[in-house]
């Protein structure tokens, strides 16, 4: 064993759950990780025959996943966790969130924000976000020193805040933002327009331009509501996703978030052209913004991903929740028990946010070339035994406290339940003193 190949991790569990082959589950199998990446997968004996690495970790009762992809958040909001509940959507955000967001929202709240949002992420097996908020250069910092992966949103709005004055300047600090992560390893970017109701088709056109000539994707609130959508009919004769198609935007960098209101030929049309959907079934619910056609979609075959939202309208960031509500309500949705499988739901939390993210060929699933993104989850205590099926145990019984260890591009950031980048402590004294000065 001391002659194999060199390796900076061998890393074995009583279960790994690669995503892909889709439904396959691997006993007694392990990783082997060098240089971030994942060198190769395969049974334990034959992994521990081959590969003389620096450090081995074995997680009995455990299993190996990916790291969830939480595909839609903006995290620095978790400063307005209970700020303003039980509230419509209309309300919530008119009324509460966007006054105080006038008020409050500079560099250092940002940045708060964003470390608590990270350990609370990092703690539930989630190793990369897709934020949609302001001052996406410090949110990017946050999360490079975090060790957590992060999209950064280059938001666009039609009105002035406190990270641009104009339609221009969102557009100059969003490509400079872009351009101060170019290579970075773990943050990328993505054009964050909020809606069709606060961004003109001046503004929609400059992006699809820029999304075509830099591969970036469109991360977007679209059909959040049927209010929504009568209003935008009542106003212009369109409903928004006819209008985004219309400007060119429903393509495969398009990332269109909740899509709670959608007709048969446009559940169509998001197939034919590759588009993905971010479902958020919890911030939907607490909101009552309506249900996402997810068994539908599926059915079409539209790519799936599944975000948290931010913690003002979810009250968490907890992918494993999620992924339970997601089952769930799409079971009760769509009036069958078959529908949104527990494979198919963690499909949507690893490896269909990252494809919706353009990252599907560097994370998402356990295969070898691809970053070593694991999550590993505890399932030998009382409450997820019996193990029958581990997929299932995962999404129905595990939460997030079953979370132990979890490494990102094969650094651990996770262990034994313990952030180890980011000092959680002061991470809740900030949003403390954040708090006394909100409230």
């Amino acid at each position: 064993m001391g002659n194999g190949e060199s390796a900076d991790l061998v890393l074995s569990a009583s279960w790994i759950v690669p995503v892909e082959p889709a439904g396959r589950v691997l006993e007694n199998h392990a990783l082997a990780v060098r240089g971030g990446a994942i060198a190769a997968l395969g049974p334990a004996h034959e992994i521990d025959a081959r590969f003389s690495p620096r450090e081995r970790v074995h997680l009995d009762g455990h299993a190996l996943t990916p790291g969830f992809v939480n595909a839609h958040t903006h995290a620095a909001m978790t400063l307005f966790r209970g700020l303003a509940d039980d509230l419509p959507l209309d309300t919530w955000l008119a009324e509460h969130v966007w006054p105080a967001e006038a008020r409050f929202v500079d560099e250092g709240f940002v940045r708060a924000g964003t470390r608590l949002a990270a350990v609370e992420m990092l703690r539930g097996g989630t190793t990369c976000f897709n934020d949609m908020y302001f001052f996406p250069d410090v949110v990017g910092e946050v999360a490079r020193d975090a060790g957590i992966r992060a999209v950064l949103g280059l938001i666009v709005l039609d009105v002035p805040t406190a990270w641009a004055a104009d339609r221009d300047s969102y557009f100059s600090r969003g490509l400079e933002v872009r351009e101060a992560f170019r290579g970075d390893g773990l943050v990328t970017t993505a054009f964050a327009p909020h809606a069709p109701y606060t961004v003109g088709d001046e503004a929609f056109e400059r992006i699809h331009e820029l999304s075509e000539r830099l591969h970036l994707p469109v991360h977007v609130h679209l059909h959040e509501t049927a209010r929504e959508v009568e209003d935008a009919v009542r106003e212009s004769g369109e409903r928004p996703f006819a209008r985004l198609a219309r400007l060119g935007l429903v393509n495969p960098r398009l990332a269109a978030v909740h899509m709670t209101d959608l007709l048969p030929d446009e559940i169509g049309e998001l197939a034919d052209r590759g588009a993905s959907v971010l479902h958020c079934p919890e911030s939907n619910l607490k909101l009552a913004s309506g249900v996402c056609p997810v068994p539908r979609l599926a059915a079409a075959g539209v790519n799936l991903a599944l975000g948290t939202d931010g913690a003002a309208s979810n009250n968490d960031l907890d992918m494993l929740g999620e992924m339970r509500t997601a089952a769930l309500l799409g079971k009760l949705a769509a009036g069958d028990a078959t529908a949104c499988p527990a494979a198919d739901v963690l499909r949507m939390a690893t490896l269909g946010g990252a494809r919706s993210l353009g990252l599907g060929e560097r994370i998402g699933s356990l295969v070898p070339g691809k970053s070593a993104d694991v999550a590993a989850i505890d399932l030998g205590g009382p409450d997820t035994q019996p193990v029958y099926h581990p997929v299932s145990q995962i999404v129905y019984a595990a939460t997030r406290a079953h979370v132990r260890e979890v490494w990102v591009a094969g650094r651990r950031v996770v262990r034994d339940g313990v952030v180890e980048t980011l000092d959680a402590d002061e991470a809740v004294r900030e949003a403390r003193e954040w708090r006394d000065r909100i409230r």
